[in-house]
């Protein structure tokens, strides 16, 4: 699987922020972090770290050894310095405000596949991963799906008119094929949602069309319903012939996968106690949490 990066802010990379601390234990700033997750706010991650800090408990995890409070000094304007509060992070801790953080955020989705499908998978088996990719794609593009209406919308569309426009999409991407036409294809029961049924690369496939029709929507300011419609169908086509450039399935061919929910009853049965190796469990500590009680 290929590697991931987290986007940089200002030239700074995840990586680049990491720090070390009195023990010799990577961390990261809460501070820093923040922009780098799409943080406009410290009120909203701080919300994100609660929810992280509440994980790492349920998974069997000391959150001392991986969020310590601290202050942050921030010189203002007039060369005033502030203290703010702020928290050190343990690459676990980094981890799991991924993990709750708003999935809406673009920086959040990639921090999610960067941290729990690329390299934290300490208990995690190649199917379980699989499992988190696909799911956490398909609540994407559910977002997704809610944010090009809300643009088809503001270009014209009229409400009777959604299931053309979306099928039109399809239709662009699928060689001809609507959402119906595309159910019959792969077997998908009528009463089922199209999307539940997609494997991880076609609903990336179906995420891009989304994405670059909403943002070709806006940047070109349609307002039309016909051209709305011509439009997604267009973006579609492109989409469909970019994966036929570099030799990728076509979506209609791509077999069905099992449901949604049965992803979800798998991934809620294995859900950790997230087992970390020594190091990663002392977190913060880094080796003086590995020697107690050994006497060194």
């Amino acid at each position: 699987m290929a590697k991931k990066e987290l986007p940089s802010i200002g030239g700074q990379s995840f990586e680049n922020l990491k720090q070390v601390n009195d023990h010799g234990a990577e961390y990261w700033s809460a501070r820093d972090l923040q922009p780098l997750l799409g943080y406009s706010q410290w009120r909203r991650f701080e919300d994100a770290i609660n929810r992280a800090i509440t994980s790492c408990e349920q998974s069997g995890n000391n959150p001392e050894h991986h969020f310590a409070g601290a202050g942050k000094p921030i010189t203002g304007g007039k060369g005033a310095v502030q203290v703010v509060q702020d928290y050190q992070l343990s690459r676990f801790a980094c981890y799991l405000i991924a993990q709750n953080g708003d999935p809406r955020k673009p920086e959040i989705a990639q921090a999610q596949k960067y941290f729990a499908i690329q390299t934290r998978r300490q208990e995690l088996s190649e199917q379980l991963a699989s499992d988190m990719e696909r799911l956490e794609l398909r609540k994407q593009t559910s977002e997704e799906f809610k944010a090009l209406s809300g643009a088809a919308r503001q270009a014209g569309v009229q409400n009777r008119m959604f299931g053309i426009f979306h099928d039109a999409g399809y239709k662009g991407l699928y060689g001809g094929l609507g959402n119906e036409q595309i159910k019959t294809r792969k077997g998908v029961p009528a009463k089922e949602q199209l999307m539940d049924r997609m494997n991880a690369t076609e609903l990336a496939a179906n995420q891009f069309r989304m994405t670059q029709t909403r943002d070709k929507l806006a940047r070109e300011g349609i307002r039309d319903q016909q051209q709305a419609i011509r439009t997604h169908e267009q973006v579609g086509k492109e989409v469909r012939a970019a994966i036929e450039r570099i030799g990728g399935e076509r979506p209609e061919n791509i077999p069905v996968a099992e449901h949604i929910k049965e992803v979800e009853k798998r991934l809620r049965a294995a859900t950790p106690k997230l087992k970390l190796d020594e190091r990663d469990a002392g977190g913060l500590l880094g080796d003086k949490a590995n020697n107690k009680g050994t006497g060194k």
